[in-house]
């Protein structure tokens, strides 16, 4: 926003001296619409049902531990089992016990390291798209003329006719009446 309001302000101050040319573009449809956005969605799925099979075994390990305890304190209650029989089963219910503590953490650990990974890639594709993007406005803008080009989204009111996001699209080889919307599901 910083950058906005300063490139604005100095804008005006050159405009003093020059007619400065503006245009804005919609940055979420052209992300949505960049050439590596369906591969890095794809890749963020695949991702995250990789991690996903990674807490599910520890959760299934945990959910095996757990019926292990469950038919040992069966065993327990029976009243024909020795003192030295319930003595045992309690050992082992008691290592159970810190097993399934120990899984727990496990798989809370790994729950939390996986959310934040699958965080980290979404941020690195998402600059590496931005960068792209920015870079590719930033020709266009040089070729057409464009003293600023500013995000439709992030300003408070512009008109219509200094959007320029379907030339962009055409120039990234989009056509703009294919182009996918905003709210178009992911």
């Amino acid at each position: 926003m910083k950058r906005i309001l300063f490139a604005i302000a100095a804008a005006a101050a050159v405009s003093a001296h020059a007619e400065l040319k503006f245009a804005t573009v919609d940055m979420l449809k052209l992300l949505r619409n960049h050439p590596d956005y369906e591969r890095n969605e794809r890749l963020l799925e695949s991702t995250d049902k990789d991690y996903q099979k990674k807490v599910d075994a520890i959760k299934s390990e945990g959910e095996a531990l757990q019926t292990e305890g469950r038919k040992l304190m069966e065993q327990h209650e029976n009243p024909m089992l020795s003192d030295k029989a319930k003595v045992d089963l309690k050992k082992k219910l008691t290592e159970i016990q810190k097993q399934l503590s120990s899984i727990e953490q496990r798989y809370r650990a790994e729950a939390m390291r996986c959310q934040q990974d699958l965080r980290d890639l979404r941020q690195r594709l998402l600059k590496s798209s931005t960068d792209d993007l920015r870079e590719r406005i930033a020709k266009f803008a040089e070729s057409n003329g464009y003293d600023v080009v500013l995000d439709t989204n992030a300003t408070a009111f512009s008109k219509a006719s200094l959007d320029v996001t379907d030339e962009v699209l055409v120039a990234m080889g989009v056509d703009p009446k294919k182009a996918k919307g905003v709210d178009e599901g992911k």
